[in-house]
């Protein structure tokens, strides 16, 4: 007995390493892709316009999260169990999108107008277009893939989303030379409705059609909401200071800073591949037991953290080669990217701790931290960003994703830690 349930272990983990395999080689098209349009980019909009830009983009960002109100990780953690229930959850996710996020976009552009500079305000439109409906769209698409296991069709939507936002970047590069955050607004909008679109096609042809049930829809909202309010407060922590600094006018600055964060972001798409591939493994070992499912993050973590580290120092290593390929605007950038480069080790820790959480069922405690998270970014952002300027959203970006690492770590430790005392007392 004991062989068999060792070759399907074997099994498994070999579907997991695939699924991992695609999404990596998705990322590595998605690396090359998006370092040539952040480069083009930078010489398109120069650090101001990139900076009233981003604070427009980042605001409409955070208010996304609520767009499905976690319905698509309702569907993933389902039918990654039973995927005989994907045509009423999907359908779930397509009418909660379309009608909160039309709510939304109306709202944040209201709020926008109150809350940062006239120039990113008249963006705030455009924002919400792309961030709230269409690219939720694709994000959502993703988890269908992610619970059939067929990654490579969502490594596939990366690579075709990353080729046209390049060709449009070119496109606009060769007709202007140099453009303007309204006119890479617009064609950010163009992007993700061909991204959002190939998306739902793809799912309907490779998965299957809709079923509209108002019963799964309402059965299953508090659950949803409760994913878009961790979804949200993840989104605070990574956007709040770029919003911030957009408020208190910072755009040159904002765009020094945002472009080193986003090469992070780049550089930290090894660790998103090996969680997307393993969220499903995680729902399905954590239906059994929180032990199984830690004994799976402790794994993934020895990966992670490697990974991390090596990105890290060459990110350090690299940062002066910035100013060449960016422009000599984007001087800055070289001294925040090696302030930011420790994220990715930090990052990959409290995300595997977290899905772990997740996927037992504990997903409450994992919001916790990440709500304690957000206010610590929040208040520290508060007091920095007037004073320091992008050395201040620096500083507490790191000590937010620090601090997660080590909340998820602890909280995960303790809670096995309880289960254990249960278990030992039941035996005696």
């Amino acid at each position: 007995m004991k062989p068999l349930k060792q070759e399907w272990a074997r099994i498994k983990n070999s579907v997991m390493a695939r699924n991992a395999g695609w999404v990596m080689a998705g990322t590595g098209t998605g690396i090359i892709m998006q370092g040539f349009t952040f480069i083009l980019l930078a010489r398109l909009l120069g650090p101001r316009e990139y900076g009233i830009y981003v604070a427009a983009f980042a605001f409409a960002m955070i208010a996304s999260q609520y767009s499905a109100l976690g319905s698509g990780t309702v569907l993933l953690r389902y039918v990654s169990i039973d995927r005989s229930q994907f045509a009423p959850y999907w359908g779930s996710v397509l009418l909660t999108l379309l009608t909160v996020s039309t709510l939304l976009i109306g709202g944040i552009t209201f709020l926008g107008r109150k809350t940062l500079k006239p120039e990113s305000a008249s963006l705030i439109i455009f924002a919400g277009i792309a961030n709230c409906f269409f690219q939720q769209l694709a994000v959502e698409a993703g988890r269908v893939f992610q619970a059939f296991q067929k990654l490579k069709l969502t490594a596939l939507v990366n690579a075709v989303t990353n080729t046209v936002r390049l060709i449009a970047v070119v496109v606009l590069l060769v007709i202007e030379r140099h453009s303007t955050a309204w006119q890479w607004s617009i064609m950010s909008v163009v992007v993700s409705g061909i991204a959002a679109l190939l998306a739902f096609g793809l799912v309907t042809f490779q998965v299957g059609l809709p079923k509209f049930s108002l019963s799964n829809l309402f059965g299953n909202i508090g659950e949803g909401f409760g994913f878009a309010f961790a979804g949200s407060t993840t989104a605070v922590y990574n956007d709040l200071d770029k919003t911030m600094l957009g408020h208190y006018g910072m755009d040159r600055a904002n765009g020094i800073y945002t472009m080193a964060y986003r090469i992070v972001d780049i550089a930290t798409t090894p660790i998103s591949s090996i969680q997307a591939a393993a969220i499903p493994k995680f729902f399905q070992r954590g239906k059994e037991s929180l032990s199984d499912a830690a004994e799976l993050s402790n794994t993934l973590l020895l990966r992670v953290v490697g990974v991390g580290a090596a990105v890290a120092v060459a990110m350090f290593l690299v940062a002066p080669v910035l100013p060449v390929v960016l422009g000599h605007g984007f001087q800055d950038s070289v001294e925040a990217l090696r302030w930011l480069c420790w994220i990715p080790i930090f990052r990959g820790i409290h995300l595997i701790n977290g899905c772990a959480l997740t996927g037992s069922g504990l997903q409450n405690y994992r919001t916790a931290a990440q709500v304690v998270a957000s206010v610590f970014n929040f208040l520290l952002n508060l007091y920095l960003i007037p004073v320091h300027g992008w050395h201040g959203a620096a500083w507490s970006s790191l000590m937010t994703d620090g601090g997660l690492a080590l909340l998820n770590a602890l909280i995960l430790f303790f809670l096995l830690k309880k289960r254990e005392r249960k278990e030992a007392l039941v035996l005696h």
